[in-house]
C-alpha cells in the first residue's frame, strides 16, 4: 500500500507531540524504527499514542488489528492509520 504523504505527515506530528520529540519530527522518515528502538515509545505511550491517532484520523482501533507489528516503523504505523481511516479496501 502506498502511503498518502499527508497521512504520513500527520503520523509524524502525532508521535512527536505524543511522546514529546516534536524536536526530532523531522528527521522521522518511512523506514525510522519504533518500537525497541525509540526509548520514549514504551507500553504506556502506545496507549496514548493510539488514543491520539484515533482522534486526529477519526477511526475506531479494532484490538485484533492492535499488534506489535504495526510499530515497527514510522511506515508501517502510517500504513496501519490510512488502512484504518478508510477503511477496507476491494479484493
Amino acid at each position: 500500500m502506498d502511503i498518502s504523504s499527508s497521512t504520513l505527515e500527520g503520523v509524524k506530528e502525532v508521535l512527536g507531540t505524543t511522546l514529546g520529540i516534536q524536536d526530532r519530527v523531522s528527521s522521522l522518515e518511512a523506514s525510522t524504527p519504533l518500537f525497541g528502538s525509540m526509548p520514549e515509545l514504551d507500553s504506556l505511550a502506545v496507549v496514548e499514542l493510539a488514543a491520539a491517532l484515533e482522534e486526529r484520523f477519526d477511526f475506531v482501533i479494532d484490538d485484533s488489528d492492535f499488534t506489535g507489528d504495526i510499530f515497527e516503523t514510522v511506515g508501517s504505523l502510517a500504513e496501519f492509520v490510512q488502512r484504518s481511516a478508510t477503511g477496507p479496501q476491494p479484493v
